[in-house]
């Protein structure tokens, strides 16, 4: 659906708030993996015609100036990547650095033009969080597959050719989250079929990262990201469940300060 300018070509319609708050759904927590809608770090979200205007508060005034910065810059960049809207200006609040954050996320600055004093890059920082995460969702995508019955060293020789969306799931109308792929195994002999949520959202980290390019890449790696041999496959694995606890630990953490917060300003 467009609006019409009178002295113009039609234009887009406004968002609607559902597309928003599905891009914001795509950000997540750089240190957590765990999106900033489902954390419930928005506060609102105001739409006046093409123009999106985000309000966040994090779990604490203290977080990471560059994982504060990463999130309204994500959050930003995903909702004017709608082609309804003009414009996003993302707030934060109560945040001890909102003053350098809202100033540059919304006058398109780079980190180092609102902090020209930080000794941190924020892509090095993203990069080196993106590792973890992906080390993280490995484990999520390898518990799978052992739990679907494949052994160890057929799972560290799978490659994206190996995957493929299961069809009678598909046309039984099953939803998102009760998607399942199959998994082929022995020169394509046969097949497992496994959930397809935990090996998609490690396939998305995993080409982010640049791990996996290509369908004849090697799925699954070391944290170095180099291919996984049978007698290190256990060492690995536990690397990995290490990353993911971490993260559990600390989205722990953050979910009772937020629950604090909350309880102070009532």
């Amino acid at each position: 659906m467009t609006t019409h300018d009178s002295d113009g070509p039609a234009l887009p319609s406004p968002p609607t708030r559902a597309a928003v708050r599905d891009r914001l759904d795509r950000v997540t927590d750089p240190e957590l993996d765990r999106s900033i809608v489902t954390l419930e770090y928005i506060d609102a979200i105001t739409i006046e015609g093409r123009h999106v205007r985000i309000d966040l508060t994090l779990p604490t005034a203290w977080c990471s100036p560059a994982f504060a910065w990463m999130m309204a810059i994500d959050a930003r960049d995903e909702i004017e990547s709608l082609t309804s809207v003009e414009n996003a200006h993302i707030t934060l609040h109560e945040h001890m650095h909102e003053a350098e954050i809202n100033r540059g996320v919304n006058e398109d600055l780079s980190f180092t033009e609102a902090f020209p004093d930080a000794a941190d890059d924020v892509e090095a920082v993203r990069k080196e969080l993106d590792e973890k995460a992906r080390v993280a969702r490995q484990y999520d995508a390898v518990e799978t597959l052992l739990e679907a019955g494949l052994d160890p060293e057929t799972i560290t020789e799978l490659r994206g050719t190996d995957l493929e969306t299961d069809e009678t799931a598909e046309s039984s109308g099953t939803s998102d989250t009760d998607e399942t792929l199959a998994v082929y195994v022995s020169d394509r002999s046969f097949a497992v079929t496994v959930p397809a949520a935990p090996i998609d959202r490690y396939l998305e980290k995993a080409r982010e990262t640049d791990l996996v390019s290509s369908a004849e890449d090697i799925l699954f790696r070391t944290p170095e990201g180099e291919p996984i041999d049978s007698e290190s496959f256990e060492l690995v694995h536990r690397r990995g469940r290490l990353a993911q606890v971490n993260m559990s630990s600390q989205g722990g953490i953050c979910d009772g300060l937020r629950e604090a917060r909350e309880a102070r300003g009532t």
